[in-house]
């Protein structure tokens, strides 16, 4: 049994003698990562087609909805809403390059305006840690100017080697976690 905070969890005995499954699972997503950070551009691409029928599943999703609430104000918001779901989807589908670049535009915009708050909050609040948070952000703010300062090339690998990392540390934790498992 761990606790964490406030909250209590049991490992189960399922859990505990199926560990190998957790490390397979995260043997493969590791690997699943390190193949999108070597073929980034590829990456890019297919999240933002994947992305794209994301967007038209939610549009559809959408506009039926739309009906289902009948004939109050609603029906317009939802319909809206569908249309531009539906015409984003089309876009990322029909361009995933220039979709691509977008995203890392705004990306980037996202890094730098975060990071830039995380410093002044941190510099005004003096809480504790704080000069942690200003290295945080400042890492945000860095991270943020590199991609705008090679945009739009970097939108052609930056959103694929992102997701590579991501699933590349989660497949990292999960084998941790199994391997905790194996030792209980």
């Amino acid at each position: 049994m761990a606790e964490i905070g406030s909250a209590t969890f049991q490992m189960t005995r399922d859990m505990v003698s199926h560990w190998g499954w957790f490390l397979t699972f995260g043997i493969v997503l590791a690997l699943l990562g390190v193949a999108a950070m070597i073929r980034s551009f590829a990456a890019t691409v297919g999240s933002m087609l994947f992305f794209g029928w994301l967007l038209i599943f939610a549009g559809a999703i959408e506009f039926i909805d739309s009906f289902m609430v009948g004939h109050w104000s609603g029906f317009f918001l939802h319909l809206l809403a569908a249309v531009l779901f539906l015409l984003t989807g089309i876009l990322f589908l029909a361009r995933p390059l220039i979709s691509a670049e977008v995203a890392t535009f705004m990306m980037s915009l996202f890094f730098l305006a975060g990071g830039l708050y995380e410093v002044a909050a941190s510099l005004w609040f003096h809480l504790q840690g704080w000069g942690w948070h200003v290295f945080s952000g400042l890492i945000s703010m860095v991270l943020g100017g590199m991609l705008l300062a090679q945009w739009p090339l970097t939108g052609l690998w930056a959103i694929g080697l992102f997701i590579g990392i991501d699933l590349f540390m989660s497949g990292i934790s999960w084998m941790a976690m199994a391997i905790g498992l194996r030792k209980m």
